[in-house]
């Protein structure tokens, strides 16, 4: 007997915004979430691209936006500054928990059920093809039988690995801690604080977030080392963050897993789609998987009402689904991927010259007019040539070579 068209594990924004567009075109949809209240625990600190959010169609409630931001501000491991400062706001921070529940009430009104407290603990699997989940609720297994399932699951690639599939590269996934604090001086509303080197955050950077209630959202993520101590060491002895942070006082802190490594190989096999970040569809430059991860979720809902249309639930018909994520995303998660190969390769000495060269040349303007946070592979090839641009692409090819050699 068949519970459902399609069965989603994982209610973030990737598995609900799957769901809602699965069941906004005709299907019956269960969502599974192992926790027993949706946005808890928070994974992120929700800074989003405003561009993404309109491509993605989403109309937000305005409790759900924290703050809006038309400057970034770039420090360098020795203090230096690039600045980045558009005439319009071009990124917004969100309350995570309100934006994961109202995908859901949105997926709900749609006509998807979910499921809390609902841990899945492998696929049900016949002549190799999917055909359901098997979860844990409270002391008791549980069976639901699909026509599909849609694995939202993350980072932890339990599924993946169960399909057989080859999971995200684990060498690649660096450890993120977020917190909230309060009591931040000299923050300016409209602008976000990123902070580079490997002495402050190896593998990755540092944040600051401010919100207009006075308090911000900061954090780093870490390729080695304990990203607890890390963050109190920025918060602390940083040269220019501790004057802004070292009077605050944590509220909320929240740790994880991010995947830099770009997408798995394949994301879809008989009766099963991947997305998200058990796809591994992050951004590798930021570490942000929202915006991407989403937009391959809404092309996950389409092909599995194509599947069930033509009642066909073979990889053949869901291999649809990697080639239009691929057209739409695939290019710039392959620059990105490189990039941050690239940046990894730098020792703090050179990311100074690097934000010094950026200054310089006047970078800046170029990227205010032509950037684009999330398809920043498109943003590249558009933008390269520029004479200011080409010269910090090669100077930077050439930092990376001499630090490889």
């Amino acid at each position: 007997m068949i519970d459902a068209d399609v069965v989603v594990v994982g209610a973030g924004p990737c598995g609900s915004f799957s769901a809602l567009v699965a069941a906004e075109l005709g299907l019956d949809v269960v969502v599974c979430e192992e926790h027993k209240e949706i946005g808890v625990p928070v994974h992120c600190p929700g800074h989003l691209s405003l561009s993404g959010l309109k491509r993605l169609g989403l109309r937000l409630p305005a409790k759900t936006v924290e703050n809006e931001f038309k400057r970034a501000i770039f420090y360098s491991p020795s203090g230096k500054e690039f600045t980045l400062r558009p005439e319009t706001p071009v990124t917004c921070v969100l309350n995570r928990n309100l934006f994961d529940k109202h995908l859901s009430r949105c997926a709900t009104k749609a006509g998807v059920k979910y499921q809390l407290r609902s841990r899945v603990e492998s696929l049900v699997r016949e002549q190799n093809f999917v055909k359901g989940v098997i979860l844990k609720r409270g002391g008791s297994r549980k069976t639901l039988i699909s026509k599909l399932v849609i694995d939202a699951e993350g980072v932890a690639s339990t599924l993946v690995k169960n399909a057989g599939l080859q999971t995200l590269d684990r060498s690649s996934v660096v450890r993120g801690v977020q917190a909230e604090v309060e009591r931040p001086r000299d923050l300016e509303d409209s602008t976000v604080e990123v902070y580079l080197g490997q002495r402050c955050a190896p593998g990755h950077f540092a944040w600051i977030i401010p919100k207009l209630d006075g308090t911000a959202k900061i954090g780093l993520a870490t390729k080695s080392g304990d990203p607890r101590e890390y963050l109190q060491r920025f918060m602390h002895s940083h040269p220019i963050a501790c004057k802004k942070l070292d009077k605050s006082k944590i509220t909320k802190v929240s740790f994880h897993p991010m995947s830099l490594g770009g997408p798995i190989p394949k994301t879809y096999s008989d009766g099963l789609l991947i997305v998200g970040d058990a796809a591994s569809h992050v951004k590798a430059t930021t570490g942000g998987g929202v915006i991407f991860g989403m937009l391959g979720s809404k092309i996950a809902g389409e092909v599995a009402q194509e599947a069930i249309t033509n009642n066909d639930y073979s990889a053949s018909l869901l291999s649809r689904y990697q080639s239009r994520w691929k057209e739409e995303i695939g290019l710039d998660l392959w620059v990105m991927r490189h990039l941050r190969r690239f940046l990894d390769r730098l020792s703090d000495r050179n990311l100074d010259k690097i934000i010094s060269l950026c200054s310089r040349l006047e970078v800046d303007r170029v990227l205010e007019k032509g950037g684009d946070l999330d398809f920043q592979g498109k943003s590249l090839i558009r933008m390269i040539q520029h004479p200011s641009v080409l010269a910090v692409a090669l100077y930077l090819a050439v930092l990376s070579l001499i630090s490889v050699a």
